[in-house]
């Protein structure tokens, strides 16, 4: 076997190795956890009703998702939406496009040409006002649908002319009601990158709302640092403006302290946490307790943060070992680190690579 591929396979042996010993001592994550007869309380997300496997779409089918409803099913409880058919279309019905332009685009029928525009936006804003009311941390929409599509969604000009960057009816107001709430849609889900990077906004979403029912300036301290790390893999420069909020947390109104780091969080979390950012995540964590390492340990780490680096295996494998360390050490701030534990890890979030 190549020498290259060695000390990989070495260190995923290591690495399964410890799963299995921390899994039999501990399992936890750091996610919003109310109890409610002993169990969880499901997280809550708007999602278009196809996507269940209800039979909405206008040929009378869905496009139930495997994964969405098996496995995120698991942890979220859904708020099912389909545009058109509460907006009052029959099921089946005839289909529907977006003409115009992507800047003003009419939602009509594709062969009598009804335009169903006015009436969709009037039925969004009545649905947004209920969805206001919901707790939601985030919404997931069906890709290039007219009404709910969020990206690339086709736009029929004058001519012939398409436009592949328009976004549905329902979608465009939901975003621009409820701008700070994740969305994505599910095609971009099958991407693991995106998946990863969406669902760990709703559970940071999730957790920033439940410090919202008891907020305070010393629990807003609380809640930046236990999600720094977790910052600084997507952004350093939001790192460092969100610590520069913080500092503020006794000198301005609490409402627009809130509001600009809620803003700047969000914004700096939609950025992609690449393989650069994580391995300067790992090397600053390895700080905290390389004193305690063994010569053999630290060159374990450092070599598995290689690995991880070249792409020769996913971020889960070093995240393993780091926690086994973190625990074994009690390192007090680590083991309150949203980053080591973001989400459940049945959701195989950190498998890729």
């Amino acid at each position: 076997m190549d020498s290259g591929f060695k000390a990989p396979a070495a260190h995923l042996f290591l690495i399964c190795a410890i799963i299995f010993y921390e899994f039999s001592l501990h399992h936890s994550f750091h996610s919003v956890q109310f109890v409610q007869t002993g169990e969880m309380q499901k997280i809550k997300l708007g999602i278009s009703s196809c996507l269940l496997g209800e039979k909405v779409r206008y040929d009378g089918t869905h496009q139930r998702d495997a994964y969405i409803v098996e496995t995120m099913g698991k942890y979220f409880e859904w708020v099912p939406v389909c545009p058109e058919v509460e907006y009052g279309l029959p099921v089946p019905r005839e289909a529907m496009r977006l003409k115009g332009t992507p800047d003003y685009a009419r939602l009509v029928t594709r062969k009598t040409g009804i335009d169903h525009t006015e009436g969709m936006r009037e039925w969004a804003e009545r649905k947004l006002d209920e969805l206001e009311k919901e707790p939601l941390s985030g919404f997931i929409f069906k890709a290039r649908s007219p009404s709910s599509g969020l990206y690339g969604v086709k736009v029929y000009g004058p001519s012939g002319s398409v436009y592949r960057s328009g976004m549905g009816i329902f979608g465009s107001a939901f975003v621009r009601r409820f701008p700070l709430i994740p969305v994505e849609d599910d095609g971009r889900l099958h991407d693991p990158e995106l998946r990863e990077n969406f669902i760990e906004r709703v559970f940071v979403k999730a957790r920033w709302q439940e410090f919202m029912l008891e907020p305070s300036a010393a629990g807003l301290v609380d809640f930046h640092t236990r999600h720094k790390l977790l910052i600084m893999a997507h952004s350093p420069e939001h790192y460092s403006r969100l610590g520069r909020i913080v500092a503020k947390a006794g000198e301005r109104k609490t409402h627009e302290l809130h509001a600009e780091y809620l803003s700047s969080l969000m914004e700096g979390l939609s950025l992609i946490a690449t393989t650069r950012k994580n391995t300067n995540v790992l090397h600053h964590i390895m700080g905290y307790f390389k004193k305690n390492l063994s010569a053999a340990e630290k060159q374990e780490l450092l070599e598995l943060f290689g690995d991880y680096h070249r792409g020769l295996v996913p971020l889960i494998a070093p995240i393993v070992l780091v926690n086994h360390f973190v625990r074994v050490f009690r390192e007090p701030y680590l083991e309150r680190q949203v980053y080591l534990n973001p989400h459940p890890i049945e959701l195989m979030l950190r498998n890729h690579v």
